[in-house]
């Protein structure tokens, strides 16, 4: 089979892929057309949970800064803007979209297996054998990654976003379409930045990483995390701060994943010579 696969011309290898790309549209598709379905569900408990003045984070930065003595904007039972549509096909839009989206993020594992499917006749044997603690651990930091993005940064942007005022003269009414935005970005983006383990452990095995130099560009990375807390949250520190610490700690992490993906490569090699 491998062997088959390695003969394969370019064509038959686009043919392969197209199929490729076919399955993981119609398991998106699937789950999109379920996700539709739960309107109710997918918009009044999640993606307006962060507009609601008793979401969970919003109650345990409050009870923190009751702890602290400190007048927190977090405790409020409502938050002071309302959301709006101002296009005729603009709810059933955002509603279709919003169900594409979702197939997108719980299929995400199915995605990835389809990708694995495509590139593993070109892995050794031993590499095609951690399929599926690859797609497992990916699915899981993805995850991860998105329920920081809802708990953490869709709140904390939402909550900055939607009570600021240059003038008590102008009131929020958020636009739908930009309120949806703002979840989705804060969730697919922290779900992306948390493959980081992942990508650290295909450029370490092709020779475009190693731990010597992200040890060496460690204070640079910590400049580029600050500035991309800095852009996928709102401008303040605390916010920048809760979003920078587990990038590091996912930037530590990646750095022994390198050593151990380095020290495997070289014992391979070793053993080749």
């Amino acid at each position: 089979m491998t062997q088959q696969k390695d003969e394969m011309s370019f064509l038959d290898h686009l043919e392969e892929l197209r199929w490729h790309l076919i399955r993981s549209t119609v398991a998106v598709l699937v789950i999109a057309v379920v996700a539709f379905f739960l309107k109710d569900f997918i918009f009044d408990t999640i993606i307006f949970g962060p507009r609601k003045g008793d979401f969970i984070t919003y109650e345990m930065f409050c009870k923190l800064g009751q702890f602290f003595n400190y007048e927190s904007d977090f405790c409020m039972e409502k938050l002071p803007f309302s959301i709006q549509n101002r296009t005729m096909a603009g709810q059933f839009s955002v509603h279709l979209w919003t169900s594409i989206w979702a197939g997108v993020i719980l299929g995400f594992p199915y995605i990835l297996y389809e990708i694995w499917r495509f590139i593993s006749p070109g892995l050794y044997e031993n590499e095609r054998k951690i399929a599926s603690g690859f797609i497992f651990i990916a699915s899981l930091l993805f995850f991860m990654g998105v329920l920081f993005g809802y708990y953490m940064i869709a709140p904390l942007s939402i909550n900055f976003l939607g009570t600021y005022t240059v003038s008590q003269e102008v009131a929020n009414q958020i636009d739908l379409n930009s309120y949806i935005s703002v979840v989705r970005s804060s969730v697919i983006s922290c779900g992306l930045v948390f493959e980081l383990p992942i990508i650290i452990y295909f450029l370490t095995k092709l020779g475009l990483i190693t731990p010597t130099f992200m040890r060496k560009y460690r204070r640079h990375a910590l400049v580029l995390v600050l500035i991309l807390a800095a852009i996928i949250t709102p401008p303040d520190v605390a916010s920048q701060i809760i979003v920078a610490i587990p990038i590091m700690l996912l930037y530590e992490i990646s750095i022994f994943i390198s050593v151990y993906v380095l020290k495997k490569e070289q014992k391979r090699k070793a053993k080749v010579e």
